[in-house]
């Protein structure tokens, strides 16, 4: 499903995430509400609509508890993409290059794909946040090495200082693809 709009509040207080998040949806409609605890002990609270409703439970969220806000965002016309990247993202073609933006905070991880999408002509095959990633994001593209190379300098500008490591990989090799897109996870390979 998509949204025209996308909001994450990221609290490193799990009450503090808590109480934002419900007092989110008391001021304004949301179409969806996603919220959980993930690595490091933080919270996360995402939300999706319509843009004013978004915007106004943002507002809500930011308002309780300003110094528990770890990172923020707000996609008032985000590429449906990046919906997609959140459940899951699609398979790259063979001969694809690899471009990987790795940051410390999962809105700017969020918000490197979408600057990314929107920027160049790549597909976001996979967007990971916080879990199994010690509270990271991680945005992968796939497409033309051109492109993915534009893709990633933009992604890599909207990170700024949040950006810990940027890569463009021209043709990745066909046995480390399956690597990339499972989880990314070690202990997968043996069913840890």
């Amino acid at each position: 499903m998509t949204y025209p709009a996308l909001a994450l509040l990221e609290y490193t207080s799990i009450a503090a995430g808590i109480a934002a998040g419900d007092a989110m949806v008391k001021r304004a409609p949301v179409a969806t509400i996603q919220a959980g605890t993930v690595q490091p002990g933080h919270y996360l609270v995402l939300i999706a609509g319509d843009v004013a409703s978004v915007g106004e439970a943002l507002t809500a969220g930011r308002e309780l508890d300003e110094a528990a806000v770890f990172d923020s965002l707000f996609l008032p016309n985000v590429h449906p993409d990046v919906v997609s990247g959140l459940t899951g993202g699609r398979e790259p073609g063979a001969g694809e290059a690899l471009g990987v933006i790795e940051t410390r905070s999962v809105a700017a991880a969020i918000r490197a794909a979408d600057a990314g999408v929107k920027g160049a002509e790549v597909e976001l095959v996979r967007l990971r946040l916080a879990d199994g990633l010690g509270g990271k994001g991680l945005t992968l593209f796939a497409g033309l090495v051109s492109d993915v190379e534009a893709a990633v300098a933009i992604a890599a500008a909207e990170a700024g200082a949040l950006l810990l490591r940027e890569l463009v990989v021209a043709q990745l090799h066909e046995e480390m693809w399956p690597n990339v897109l499972n989880t990314g996870r070690f202990g997968t390979h043996f069913g840890w």
